[in-house]
């Protein structure tokens, strides 16, 4: 079979493309090659996080792999079958564990898995520019049971940069395929809620926090609250902002960081989430990202959402390079874009 040839500086120029492949490769069995990894950052090649997805999707997918080394800029992979199992990775840093769940996770949720799995995934569950175990809980997975795949995540132990250290387990129970998604509109707003997580800070940054979205975003006093991490490897601090309305539950999270104030944390997740919210779309822009890979894989469908995001485009386009499909893309003015992905 036929190697698809992906260039890593095009797009984003990220982590995205490897990990968009890697997933895609697992499902439809074709190899691919692809030059200048990461070619648009300041560290270029794989990272630690990177690395992990590629040995984890190996190992699932019984995979040959040449160029599987830390700083890489080349890296060619050729699956084999698919296996259900037990699978445990570690990271070894702060790098997320979210996204290495996510390059194998496509695979284990559809049939030729054949059978349940559980994966274990050591590392940061709360790192900047990544999905947190949040958004991966309660935004994206109920949208991807609604599509047939069932999985449960469980947070172990919340994960910081720069110590990590954190753990998400996940069971997943595969379908024979993604069924159709359409999400045009979010209904009504059913609750919201902020929650500060604080590892080894003092509360009251939290509290502080939780004032900061309350000034931008009202809601009750008891619709947020301030969580201490328990056995925690090292410092860190995340706000989660979670607005649930009937058709879809959106996450959105700041970090806390030396230098920045809690009541700048607080207010970057209220206007997020204020921002979605004035839109009046049912996809965020993170979310948009998430969703094209099942859907393309399956019953394909639509959404709408705000204007698409370089990652959502670069997606695209690595999805295109496997199955040929067309995403279409469209601007319908004060009601945002319209997503269109065709099934496979």
């Amino acid at each position: 079979m036929a190697f698809v040839e992906l260039d890593g500086s095009a797009g984003e120029g990220g982590g995205q493309v490897v990990r968009s492949a890697l997933a895609l490769s697992l499902v439809t069995g074709t190899p691919f090659r692809i030059v200048n990894v990461r070619a648009g950052r300041a560290r270029p090649g794989l990272l630690r996080q990177h690395l992990t997805a590629v040995k984890a999707a190996a190992e699932v997918g019984q995979a040959r792999v040449e160029g599987a080394e830390l700083g890489s800029r080349e890296l060619a992979f050729a699956p084999g079958r698919v296996k259900a199992g037990d699978y445990r990775f570690s990271v070894g840093t702060a790098g997320s564990a979210t996204l290495v769940f996510q390059a194998i996770f496509p695979a284990l949720a559809l049939a030729l898995a054949r059978g349940r799995s559980t994966v274990v995934v050591e590392g940061g569950t709360h790192a900047p520019m990544a999905p947190p175990f949040d958004f991966l809980a309660r935004a994206y997975l109920p949208l991807v049971a609604r599509m047939g795949p069932r999985a449960e995540a469980r947070l172990d132990r919340a994960g910081f940069y720069p110590a990590g250290g954190g753990r998400l387990s996940v069971e997943v129970e595969p379908a024979e395929t993604f069924g159709r998604l359409d999400l045009l509109e979010r209904g009504p707003e059913v609750s919201r809620r902020a929650t500060a997580i604080l590892s080894l800070l003092d509360r009251a940054i939290g509290e502080r926090e939780l004032a900061a979205v309350r000034r931008i975003l009202p809601m009750a006093e008891d619709d947020g609250g301030v969580e201490q991490v328990a056995q925690p490897a090292g410092p860190g601090n995340a706000l989660v902002v979670e607005v649930a309305c009937a058709q879809v539950t959106e996450v959105f999270t700041a970090f806390g960081e030396r230098g920045v104030s809690a009541e700048t944390v607080g207010a970057q997740a209220a206007r997020e989430a204020f921002d979605w919210l004035a839109a009046d779309v049912p996809v965020g822009p993170h979310l948009a990202d998430q969703l094209l890979l099942p859907m393309a894989l399956g019953g394909g469908g639509s959404f709408r959402t705000v204007a698409p995001t370089l990652h959502t485009r670069t997606h695209a386009e690595v999805i295109k390079a496997f199955l040929g499909t067309e995403i279409g893309l469209a601007d319908e003015g004060q009601r945002g874009w319209r997503v269109m992905v065709p099934a496979r």
